[in-house]
């Protein structure tokens, strides 16, 4: 299993830690202890209150909610090196507002609030940092948010499969879904079914092939026709 990230170089390439100096980080780091899950481990139910926020060191974890239909709506899939739950922190209600289980094994570093919390209190200067870089994820979040409510269902896949492919990629690159088909449908809000469908239309037109979690790209220039269309 991966290490934590739990010493003051490595959380500096951590969003919310990197506004912090070493007396601040080290505080941090006396806040925190690891968490392990097994696939499918639930490390907090929607509604409990809220006295940590996490970071995940390795695997991958699932923020979702089930409706009253039973029905589950999965909000977003943590990858390693990303947050999750400091939002809470700055709201008057400090519930989980979602529920969070592991979809693989998965390691955890957990952070105290409080302790976070005060930091902030006893340095303006490091809080206005904070808030600087908050600023700017959340309006790359909101153009996602658009991404996904204005655009088609063939778009958001078809563009989620290009960002799999890394910058310097062979002619023909592959593509392993290192999450199940029906999370990452989930996660781009289309229905199993529909994401099927855009499966075996891409794999029909020749502009891919599919086994299993691998995706082999025969033609990326016919993929990014999608995105003008």
């Amino acid at each position: 299993m991966h290490h934590k990230p739990t010493n003051k170089e490595e959380l500096r390439h951590i969003y919310l830690f990197e506004s912090l100096n070493d007396a601040e980080l080290g505080e941090v780091i006396k806040s925190s202890h690891p968490v392990c899950l097994a696939a499918h481990e639930r490390l907090f139910e929607r509604g409990e209150p809220a006295e940590r926020f996490y970071l995940l060191a390795s695997g991958q974890v699932k923020l979702f909610q089930v409706s009253a239909e039973g029905y589950e709506k999965i909000f977003e899939i943590i990858q390693p090196g990303q947050t999750f739950a400091e939002a809470i922190m700055f709201m008057d209600q400090q519930r989980y507002p979602v529920s969070v289980e592991a979809i693989m094994p998965s390691e955890l570093v957990s952070f105290d609030m409080r302790s976070f919390r005060n930091i902030l209190k006893n340095s303006n200067e490091t809080c206005f940092r904070l808030m600087c870089v908050m600023s700017q994820r959340l309006h790359a979040r909101i153009r996602e948010i658009n991404s996904l409510a204005l655009q088609n269902a063939t778009y958001r896949l078809v563009n989620y499969l290009l960002d799999q492919i890394p910058d310097e990629s062979p002619e023909r690159p592959a593509i392993h879904l290192v999450t199940q088909k029906s999370v990452i449908a989930a996660r781009l809000s289309i229905q199993p079914e529909t994401f099927s469908r855009i499966l075996s239309r891409l794999i029909k037109d020749g502009i891919i092939s599919v086994s299993r979690q691998d995706i082999s790209v025969h033609s990326v220039k016919g993929l990014r026709e999608f995105l003008v269309q």
